[in-house]
């Protein structure tokens, strides 16, 4: 049996039908950008999550990049972002000229650590922008506290979280704005690239709505210098359809994480392995589920990955790195002078973590050789009581 770490099919294999209908609806409509399918998935999407307003955009990188314009801020203005996460959170604010703040992750739960937020405030800092990595919501209550105490804007990057829960309500909540990317990896997932933003303030919706479309709202009267950002009508045809499943789909994500977690709880005692860590207060959603191996017996914790790795891929199964390489130390920040050192949290992540296959129609069959190769790969036995 091969495991691919995400096969997209399985779902056309499942709602095909009525996502062929959807883009024919589309079709036959004779209007592409801009209209009902926008409007019908911009008020499903807000619904679902809790708010009062969505506006679709081209993707979750233009998401964020739209909410910190529509904020106001610009050069010389400072945002905190965590130091372990997809670029892209980071260049959102390079985008709007801000500069970059760093701040490190909790080594648990690998999202923002509420501590070192606060200590990387200065007079300058005018936004935070937490991250719910993998999706698992932050501790929005503590960087909420702390933000408001000092007066800062909270962006939400919900990229990866759509429908998790923060203390029983959904993320994207919890702040001016959040951002969700919509590309077809994710939970919730188009055809191709789209983004959406989510937000109970009626002017911050409407500022993001100008700038995704030129700047306009009567055409060829711009008002402000906006950009071409616009979620097309049949990638929302076809979100509308899959927001219908997401529920479900999420649920079985729950599922197979709870499984690899109460497989897997034996042996993560005997080879350096740790298993995600979820907080009483958190309900993820599962977009990733991953694992750290840390450093064994003398082997370095890049080796000792790089070898379960090649052993699963041996035996068939696909794992990827959520992410090898922090921000900090890519190439396309290498001008800001950052050193390897300068936030060792977020590269001790970047060190150890690996991705397992996890997906709503994974089968149980192919979860199930997932652990068992992982288990043959560390060179351990699984417990058979909780095989």
């Amino acid at each position: 049996m091969k495991v691919p770490f995400l096969d997209l099919r399985a779902a056309y294999a499942e709602i095909g039908t009525e996502l062929d209908a959807a883009c024919q609806r589309v079709a036959a409509s004779g209007w592409y950008l801009m209209g009902a399918e926008l409007e019908g998935f911009e008020a499903e999407f807000a619904g679902y999550c809790g708010a009062r307003y969505c506006a679709g955009v081209g993707s979750g990188l233009d998401a964020i990049t739209l909410i910190l314009r529509a904020l106001g801020v610009r050069d010389g203005d400072e945002v905190i972002v965590p130091s372990h996460t997809f670029i892209a959170t980071w260049l959102a604010v390079s985008a709007v000229g801000a500069r970059l703040v760093p701040a490190e992750c909790d080594l648990r739960t690998y999202n923002l650590d509420p501590a070192a937020f606060e200590a990387a405030i200065t007079p300058r800092t005018v936004a935070v922008i937490p991250v719910h990595l993998y999706g698992q919501p932050a501790d929005m209550a503590a960087i909420g506290d702390i933000a408001a105490r000092h007066g800062l804007s909270v962006v939400e990057d919900a990229s990866q979280a759509h429908g998790a829960r923060y203390r029983g309500q959904r993320v994207g909540t919890f702040s001016a704005a959040a951002a969700f990317s919509l590309n077809p990896v994710k939970n919730l997932g188009a055809w191709g690239n789209a983004g959406a933003v989510v937000t109970n303030d009626a002017a911050l919706a409407e500022k993001v709505r100008l700038l995704r479309n030129y700047g306009y709202r009567v055409k060829y009267e711009h008002e402000i210098m906006g950009t071409n950002s616009r979620l097309d009508e049949i990638q929302a045809a076809i979100l509308r359809v899959k927001l219908g499943y997401l529920e479900a789909w999420n649920a079985r994500r729950q599922a197979l994480a709870a499984r690899y977690t109460r497989v897997l709880s034996s042996l993560a005692g005997q080879a350096d392995l740790m298993l995600p860590y979820v907080p009483d207060w958190a309900e993820p959603v599962w977009h990733q589920f991953v694992i750290r191996l840390a450093a064994r017996g003398g082997v370095a914790a890049q080796a000792h990955r790089a070898a379960v790795q090649e052993r699963l891929r041996a035996a068939g199964v696909d794992t990827l790195i959520h992410y090898p390489v922090p921000p900090h130390l890519m190439p396309a920040y290498r001008d800001a002078g950052w050193r390897p050192g300068d936030f060792p949290v977020a590269e001790r992540i970047a060190a150890e973590v690996l991705s397992l296959p996890l997906y709503p129609h994974l089968p149980d069959a192919a979860a199930t050789l997932v652990v068992e190769e992982l288990a043959n790969a560390c060179q351990v036995q699984l417990s058979p009581r909780r095989h």
